[in-house]
């Protein structure tokens, strides 16, 4: 089990939105580090959402 921490601006996606939805997906990650983090994350793993 991996360990991540996300960070989002409120005003594009809140965590209120987040609770919502429940589940999502994000795009137009541009950095590419980010982006191959955001595919290593798998189910049961652990998030720090900020």
């Amino acid at each position: 089990m991996n360990h991540w921490l996300v960070k989002s601006e409120p005003f594009k996606y809140s965590w209120e939105k987040f609770n919502e939805d429940g589940r999502t997906f994000w795009d137009g990650v541009r950095n590419y580090q980010a982006r191959n983090n955001i595919r290593e994350m798998k189910e049961g793993d652990l998030v720090l959402f900020y």
